[in-house]
């Protein structure tokens, strides 16, 4: 399953990014923690080049815990603070601006060298559709500041937003790049709803799913829709013809069912991909870092 999706206001929202930086000091970037890479837009490491970083690992409440601390170390590794948080509930918020702190101690040494004291730091604020990054502005700034909404592309437009006199925010719309060069990227940022679900087809994504988490959490799946899965060692053909049995498994499980009591598998992947979406399946981290 191919997926591409880069809707024309993305490249107008990339243009502007690339002039508001001039202005920054320190970038921002929120990534999903269950797809703490592929939730990454590679286009962010050279628009934000000698810029202060910090990633937040956002909706860890939905990702395998010990995963996010491996993935933590693994951006330390690369010169990047990085911090796990759960903007809807406030988890880690306290810990973010002691860290923009520290990402921009050189610029804050550098301006009171030059007797200029309590210039804020302008920090933009980035990250893929749907990755939360209006509801952690909201968050972070105790109060509604920026429009909200489970779903890719709600934030239109570049806007600035003062939290205090120390830290200025410029919130960004959700972009992604060109072309996925890795296929599983696309289908990642699918699973997580960072893809427009208009122009997928949810069986074909629900049985990619499936085939995803059989491995390392397969029980899972056994264990809220009472389906059985065979460990298959007989090559891609056949796992997506088992993944396609599980589906309908689940339509049973659930009955959902057409006329004719005909399995409704569409209806059964729309089930799927919520419960997965809404961590009704468990925690579960699709991208370990390599060691």
């Amino acid at each position: 399953m191919q997926i591409q999706w880069y809707p024309g206001h993305m490249t107008k929202a990339k243009r502007a990014m690339k002039e508001d930086i001039k202005l920054i000091d320190l970038v921002i970037e929120l990534v999903d923690a269950r797809v703490p890479l592929g939730s990454r837009n590679p286009d962010i490491d050279e628009l934000a080049k000698g810029k202060g970083r910090i990633v937040l690992l956002n909706k860890a409440d939905l990702a395998d815990d010990g995963c996010t601390e491996r993935w933590i170390a693994w951006f330390k590794e690369q010169g990047i603070h990085a911090l796990r948080i759960n903007a809807r509930s406030g988890m880690g918020m306290k810990q973010i601006q002691p860290l923009v702190q520290e990402a921009c101690k050189e610029k804050i040494e550098r301006d009171r060298r030059r007797g200029i004291k309590n210039r804020p730091v302008r920090t933009m604020v980035v990250g893929i559709p749907n990755v939360g990054k209006s509801t952690f502005i909201n968050s972070f700034a105790g109060k509604a500041c920026a429009k909200t909404g489970n779903k890719p592309g709600v934030t239109k437009g570049n806007q600035w937003i003062r939290l205090n006199k120390t830290l200025e925010l410029l919130d960004t719309p959700g972009i992604l790049w060109p072309k996925f060069e890795d296929p599983n990227v696309g289908l990642c940022l699918a699973f997580i709803g960072s893809i427009n679900d208009e122009i997928l087809d949810k069986e074909e994504l629900a049985a990619e799913l499936i085939k995803n988490m059989s491995g390392r959490y397969g029980k899972r799946l056994e264990e809220r829709y009472g389906v059985t899965l065979v460990e298959n060692t007989a090559g891609d053909g056949e796992d997506t013809k088992k993944a396609w049995e599980i589906l309908r498994e689940i339509a049973r499980a659930r009955s959902c069912l057409l006329k004719g009591s005909e399995l409704d598998t569409k209806k059964a992947a729309g089930f799927l991909l919520d419960d997965f979406r809404s961590g009704k399946l468990g925690r579960v981290t699709l991208e370990v870092p390599e060691v």
